[in-house]
């Protein structure tokens, strides 16, 4: 009789060590299970987070209050998302999510507690309490801001010319596209060309040359405002870009080049400039700078023979 019950605890046993080890698996291999719930929600690097359509962050993950410069839940008590995020951008999007019910990868610019700013992009969908009938968004949100900044800086790499630093050619493309997508919109061009480079550059060796450029890129940067832009259009040609500038406009600015330039620019250069008219492209605007551009130069050497023509010659 001892055997017998003996050999039915061993039984006994196993089967509960079975099914422990069984429940275990479970564990890791269901997403219905709310163990593995809660680890994949702790762990994730992407903010995992439930806020009430008013904006009342209920509960969120570590990484979510990461992204926010928070250490706890605590620390967002008495907060809505839009103390964090701009209010209208809030609002369209909540806006989306009860007509749609979901919302998919909408960015957006994150200022932290601290003032620091990310950009991240939010991913939620809309759910409803049976009981209560109250709304919740519950959503993942994913910082991409290094992943933005390596954007910007490939960009840049791409738009700017190695040895001056000012913009290239594939920069006007992007100029034109602005430009031209205001049909009645302003803008000025400025053309600039150095005088005699060659010559120069010949003399004096391509580093010397490459010198000069550097510095007459630094002169017009230095004597535009920021958001008129100055493109290496190439060789010893310039152009300086300005939005929003009509005949006044452009032709101020190329006049204060003018007198900047007998004071600090490094080598003498050749200007010529044109503003849009009739809702021109800017190509055609480009073009107009650039033909005035020949005709100061032929001025230039109309007056330079007259003079050397005055001289008296030489007995």
């Amino acid at each position: 009789m001892r055997q017998r019950t003996c050999r039915c605890r061993g039984v006994d046993l196993s089967r509960i060590q079975h099914s422990r080890k069984a429940k275990k698996r479970r564990h890791f291999r269901s997403l219905s299970d709310p163990h593995t719930l809660s680890e994949l929600a702790l762990r994730l690097k992407e903010g995992i987070y439930i806020t009430t359509l008013d904006g009342e962050i209920v509960d969120a993950n570590p990484a979510f209050l990461e992204m926010f410069g928070v250490d706890s839940l605590e620390d967002l008590k008495g907060y809505r998302t839009s103390d964090f995020v701009r209010p209208e951008v809030r609002a369209r999007e909540m806006a989306l999510l009860e007509r749609e019910g979901s919302v998919r990868d909408v960015e957006f610019q994150l200022t932290r507690r601290d003032g620091e700013t990310r950009t991240v992009v939010d991913s939620a969908f809309l759910s409803v309490d049976p009981e209560s009938g109250e709304k919740y968004c519950h959503g993942i949100l994913v910082d991409i801001t290094h992943r933005k900044e390596l954007q910007t800086q490939l960009l840049e790499l791409s738009i700017r010319d190695p040895l001056t630093g000012c913009y290239n050619r594939r920069y006007l493309n992007t100029v034109t596209r602005q430009c031209e997508a205001q049909p009645k919109g302003e803008f000025g061009c400025i053309y600039l060309d150095i005088d005699h480079f060659k010559q120069y550059n010949d003399t004096n060796g391509h580093a010397e040359g490459d010198g000069v450029l550097v510095k007459m890129a630094r002169f017009l940067m230095r004597h535009v405002r920021a958001e008129e832009a100055v493109v290496r259009v190439g060789g010893d040609e310039f152009l300086v870009v300005l939005s929003d500038a009509g005949e006044d406009q452009t032709e101020h600015v190329a006049a204060r080049l003018s007198a900047a330039a007998a004071a600090s620019a490094p080598v003498p250069f050749s200007m010529g400039w044109a503003a849009r008219r009739n809702g021109e492209k800017f190509e055609e605007t480009m073009i107009r700078a650039d033909r005035r551009l020949l005709a100061v130069r032929v001025d230039e050497r109309r007056d330079l023979q007259k003079r050397r023509k005055k001289r008296p010659k030489a007995t």
